[in-house]
């Protein structure tokens, strides 16, 4: 690979940033109506290191740092907080938590995939009913790491984990680690959230509990320092 190739993978980074900040213009804050944007950046060192990456994607660069995204804020005046107050995420950061998590708010739950959920549920519910409190828990917990923590439904086999699990499970398997299972088409966004009996909500209040997550998510992430000596990235050209 070599830099015509890192230059088409940039390119096709920034597309996606691009298109993750056009849902956000969607997503306004409820207390100023501000909307998170985002914009690639160098990271510290990468004018002197960068080079050195240039034969691999984008990817390498962002694992080492060279690489990031920041994150800041848009008013409706026109005004922003770009290069004066804003956030960091890694390109990992972007690429597993919150380009997925967007997409999977403008995806939304079909009609076919809400009563395919509600088939599952209603099959495990009334196997429920003839468990014991301790075979009970032992389905809350996640199957890999045996923690009761939040699951996801595979859409294909219905088989839960966590999603941390599901995460670190997909960097090395592509198959479900229950069934075998094929998962080499299934993306974070094609996930459902695992609920319980006395969780089920409609629609609309996974969709406003799912945003407010990714928006707290992204105004935890660390504040970046105004640094003088930075050079700016400048966007691919075609």
């Amino acid at each position: 690979m070599g830099k015509s190739a890192f230059h088409d993978s940039l390119k096709a980074l920034e597309a996606d940033i691009q298109y993750a900040n056009d849902l956000l213009l969607g997503y306004p804050r409820d207390k100023d109506g501000a909307c998170f944007q985002m914009r690639l950046s160098y990271g510290p060192g990468a004018t002197l290191f960068l080079f050195l990456v240039q034969w691999a994607d984008y990817h390498l660069a962002g694992a080492l740092g060279l690489l990031r995204v920041l994150v800041y804020m848009t008013y409706g005046d026109g005004k922003t907080t770009m290069s004066i107050y804003e956030r960091k995420a890694s390109i990992k950061e972007f690429n597993s938590v919150i380009f997925p998590a967007l997409l999977q708010l403008e995806k939304g739950i079909t009609d076919l995939e809400e009563k395919k959920q509600n088939e599952v549920y209603a099959i495990r519910y009334k196997k429920k009913e003839k468990q014991s409190k301790f075979d009970v828990e032992r389905e809350e917990e996640c199957g890999i790491c045996m923690e009761v923590k939040a699951k996801v439904v595979l859409p294909n086999c219905c088989h839960c984990m966590c999603l941390k699990c599901f995460r670190d499970w997909c960097e090395k398997s592509e198959s479900c680690p229950f069934c075998r299972g094929n998962l080499k088409r299934v993306n974070s966004c094609d996930l459902w959230n695992y609920i319980d009996e006395g969780d089920i909500m409609d629609i609309r209040a996974i969709f406003k509990e799912n945003l407010k997550r990714l928006l707290w998510y992204m105004e935890k992430l660390p504040i970046v320092d105004p640094d003088p000596t930075h050079v700016s990235y400048e966007p691919c050209r075609s």
